[in-house]
């Protein structure tokens, strides 16, 4: 791996892969970017630019929409939606050396979170994210790291990135043989800007974030409402919880804890107000929705682990069909 240099391709340059693109690029990091269609066309023409209240900062940027041309990278960092990435994983592959790391940034649980995990769940990858192993084929498990994701940003054009409410990040290895780089690669990231937390157990960090998310965001999709909404209704309150008491139960299964309990987390969200969730978002807005990584996997987990999920069960049906029957 390069030392004085590194070599980064972030794949997806949104709200999110955008920000942490510009971050790196400060930091030193030799960035480029996979993009596509407007979003190339601008970032070729002006760079990734990032507005911060009533500042805004300009950073090039290589991009291109063909992987071979990028080359092999010392960092990718994948900050898609999840859903997307298995239809792309095989042409990534470019990208990917025996020394190249890993790098998830996405909503969900990712495809190499099982990694290391013993039975009953060794021996098959989570098939809501990864299915039949194209993801891990292409982007090797060994390889992976994981960024969790605590800030909101947004896209106000191509390759125009606004920033949000929080700035926090947090990196972490499951191998023991990736925590140096992942410790380099999060002081990269603080130098360009963000607050960053290194961690020890990231597969914990990950599992807490989406604890929280894999209730509100697919409820919000079928019903439109918002957090405040969601959780001021007695019955949809209820089932929040019957599905958070789910996801808890394969967690201990799992030897995860998020150290608090689902009524304790959801009095954390009613303190956010009566936000819109990103899975409302994209709804509202015609994208696909990324139903998998964030619900599916429970049920998932669920079965395989012989952990009932009636309530995800139920939700998880429902979100399907909708989402299909929009056209999404």
């Amino acid at each position: 791996m390069s030392v004085s240099s590194p070599r980064t391709v972030v794949v997806g340059a949104g709200a999110i892969g955008g920000l942490i693109a510009a971050t790196l690029a400060r930091a030193g990091h030799t960035v480029g970017v996979l993009a596509r269609g407007k979003t190339l066309d601008a970032i070729r023409a002006d760079g990734i630019r990032v507005l911060d209240g009533d500042r805004e900062s300009k950073v090039d940027v290589a991009a291109d929409d063909d992987p071979a041309v990028l080359g092999v990278q010392d960092f990718v960092v994948v900050a898609l939606k999840a859903q997307a990435l298995p239809s792309i994983a095989a042409s990534l592959r470019p990208l990917v050396g025996p020394h190249t790391v890993i790098v998830s940034a996405m909503n969900g649980l990712p495809w190499w979170f099982l990694d290391g995990v013993g039975d009953p769940l060794a021996g098959g990858p989570i098939e809501a994210v990864d299915p039949a192993g194209v993801v891990s084929a292409a982007l090797p498990c060994a390889q992976s790291i994981g960024c969790v994701v605590h800030l909101s940003s947004s896209t106000d054009a191509p390759g125009v990135i606004r920033r949000g409410r929080g700035n926090q990040l947090i990196v972490g290895a499951v191998r023991d043989d990736l925590s140096a780089t992942a410790r380099a690669l999060a002081t990269s990231l603080q130098e360009g800007g963000f607050d960053v937390t290194v961690t020890g157990d990231i597969r914990t960090e990950i599992w807490a974030k989406l604890w929280g998310n894999m209730n509100m965001n697919p409820l919000s999709a079928l019903t439109g409402s918002t957090a405040s909404q969601l959780l001021d209704d007695p019955f949809t309150h209820a089932l929040v919880l019957r599905m958070m008491e789910e996801a808890e139960q394969i967690g201990e299964r799992l030897g995860l804890s998020t150290g608090m309990s689902a009524p304790e987390r959801v009095a954390m969200t009613r303190k956010l107000g009566a936000f819109r969730t990103s899975m409302l978002q994209d709804f509202e807005a015609g994208r696909a929705l990324e139903i998998g990584p964030i619900l599916g996997v429970f049920p998932e987990l669920g079965r395989r682990l012989n952990v009932p999920t009636p309530y995800c069960d139920a939700v998880l049906g429902l979100l399907q069909q909708r989402a299909a029957n929009s056209g999404l």
